[in-house]
């Protein structure tokens, strides 16, 4: 496996204290670790950040040690305090800057003891210092989608304010006074989608092959249409994409019309025409792609937690196209020949400067064991944990499926997310029964504390489709793409799957798992605080407990979810 040099993580220990810090997207996830349990009055972690440009702050708790909050708290009293006065209860932490900066930043974190006075002091401290980034390839990067419009940050950065203009749905606007909205939102996966679709619109000699499920956000479109007989693309024919009310009619009349008849096809393979995959040629020979969960819509990018990968590598981008051409050259034939073609009959595994280790599988498939079998064994066996986000798994068959329902079996860390209609489920550590939310909580019925949020409009919110297998180890492991890692998809749609083998993009993607369930999961505990039970910061036991002692107790999920994360599986 190509290696790109330095360490993916961070790690820091003093005095019995000790901190892990794994890199992002954007972001830091600290693992904090004690070597011996600690004593009475402990409060928890004091976290200070200092930013590449020396701006230094404690990170911010929501909850602290003397005022109350509860569904009914009233919203002059919902504050921030910093955590050196409110310490996290918790044995990890993800910081997500609101503008992070390039270079490397310091965190250092202290275990704080409450003293009788109600004063604070540090126990232990540790630094340590990394970008908030994973390591580079030269020839590979991933990014992804906030998945936050429906949030407290997104109600208060931007009041709510929706993404698209009111009234009937339209391609035709002007998308400016929705950039910055834009940009927050779409983060770095929109950022990726764009700049693949501007080198090829600037590139001499280029050419742009375009798989799109949905197909709606204006500019991309727009972009599209600038290439002119520059693009061939294969357009999904379903009915939400033929339906009068749907754009995708719109954009496929705006793409014949700028790029010809010959170029633009609309079809499916036995159920959709899955994929969201640009392929970049240079003089007709494939140089470049992009994939992942992302449509290329308002959606898509704007409103799901999504994730894009990008490989500028001739020997991935040959295989994307080879998919690209099976389809494109017979859309009559395709949903009968693609599951026979070679392309859709193994794995591709490539090792090759530059890339970190990955493999390919393009469905459908005549079988779905040729994809899913792989990623069902790597689950099975997982000797530490298994972290995943996918869009659903309720009513979806086929060994990853069975795997992921089952995770609660197996002897390892899981954490998960997943989201069905109009509810989203969370599974926390050794949970086999997702604790289930409706959005609506926080639209019409709405805590005190909170702000209203906005939901977005019917639909998937969680949208990504990947698993994390032993995150911290050496042979970390990750599974993403299109491809919603169900049977029935595998052996109907146009997809593709991708295993990726690399410590830092397993870290990465692992945070971008713990995120979305924590961001959530908050959200639910806090719905349940009542007058009598509310949430507040104590250093005082709870039914018999104080908080920390679940983190020491071995036979207490808390106890490996403490290790999980903070112990680093290094080559023996």
């Amino acid at each position: 496996m190509s290696q790109p040099g330095a360490k993916t993580y961070a790690f820091a220990k003093q005095d019995g204290l000790a901190v892990t810090a794994y890199p992002g997207d954007g972001c830091m996830l600290l693992a904090m670790d004690l070597e011996q349990p600690p004593r009475p009055g402990f409060a928890g972690f004091a976290i200070r950040r200092v930013a590449p440009d020396g701006k230094a702050e404690w990170l911010p708790n929501r909850l602290n040690f003397v005022k109350a909050l509860s569904p009914d708290t009233a919203p002059e009293r919902h504050v921030w305090t910093p955590s050196n006065e409110a310490p996290f209860a918790k044995f990890r932490w993800i910081d997500f800057p609101s503008r992070p900066q390039p270079g490397r930043y310091r965190y250092e974190v202290s275990a704080m003891r409450r003293r009788a006075d109600g004063k604070f002091e540090a126990l232990q401290s540790v630094s340590l210092a990394l970008p908030l980034e994973a390591e580079k390839y030269r020839n590979f990067g991933f990014g992804f989608t906030r998945g936050y419009l429906s949030s407290q940050a997104y109600a208060t950065e931007f009041k709510n304010a929706p993404v698209r203009p009111g009234g009937r749905k339209t391609l035709e606007f002007d998308t400016g006074s929705f950039a910055k909205r834009y940009a927050w939102l779409g983060y770095s996966a929109r950022r990726m989608v764009f700049d693949f679709l501007d080198e090829a619109i600037r590139t001499g000699g280029a050419t742009l092959d375009l798989f799109a499920y949905d197909l709606d956000e204006p500019d991309f479109v727009r972009g599209l249409v600038r290439l002119k007989k520059r693009l061939r693309a294969f357009l999904d024919d379903a009915r939400l994409h033929t339906a009068p009310s749907s754009l995708e009619p719109k954009a496929c009349r705006m793409l014949v019309a700028s790029a010809g008849t010959e170029n633009i096809r609309r079809g499916h393979f036995r159920r959709f025409a899955h994929d969201k995959v640009m392929v970049l040629r240079v003089n007709g020979t494939p140089v470049k792609v992009l994939t992942g969960s992302a449509n290329f819509s308002v959606r898509g990018l704007y409103v799901q937690a999504n994730n894009v990968l990008v490989f500028d590598d001739a020997e991935v981008a040959k295989l994307y196209a080879q998919a690209f051409d099976e389809a494109f050259d017979d859309p009559s034939k395709v949903q009968a020949a693609f599951s026979r073609a070679q392309i859709a009959a193994k794995w591709f595994d490539l090792d090759r400067a530059g890339l970190p280790g990955c493999g390919f599988c393009f469905s459908p498939h005549r079988d779905a064991d040729i994809s899913l079998h792989r990623v069902a064994d790597a689950i099975r066996g997982a000797k530490s944990s298994v972290m995943f986000a996918i869009m659903s798994i309720g009513r979806s068959g086929g060994p990853v499926m069975d795997c992921v329902r089952g995770l609660d079996k197996l002897k390892v860390f899981s954490y998960g997310v997943t989201q069905d209609s109009a509810s989203l489920k969370i599974f926390p550590p050794g949970s086999d029964k997702g604790l289930a939310m409706p959005f609506d909580y926080l639209d019409t019925k709405v805590p005190k504390p909170f702000v209203k949020e906005w939901r977005g409009g019917p639909g998937q919110v969680v949208h990504h489709k990947f698993v994390v297998v032993d995150f911290n180890a050496q042979d970390a492991a990750v599974f993403t793409g299109s491809s919603n890692l169900a049977s029935g998809g595998e052996t109907s749609n146009g997809d593709n799957l991708v295993a990726i083998r690399d410590r830092g993009v397993a870290c990465a993607y692992a945070i971008e798992a713990v995120r979305l369930l924590d961001h959530y999961h908050f959200r639910h505990v806090w719905k349940t605080g009542t007058r009598t039970r509310p949430l507040i910061l104590s250093v005082e036991k709870r039914n018999g407990r104080y908080w920390w002692e679940p983190y020491f107790d071995i036979r207490d999920v808390h106890y490996r979810d403490r290790l999980t994360f903070s112990r680093m599986q290094e080559e023996s």
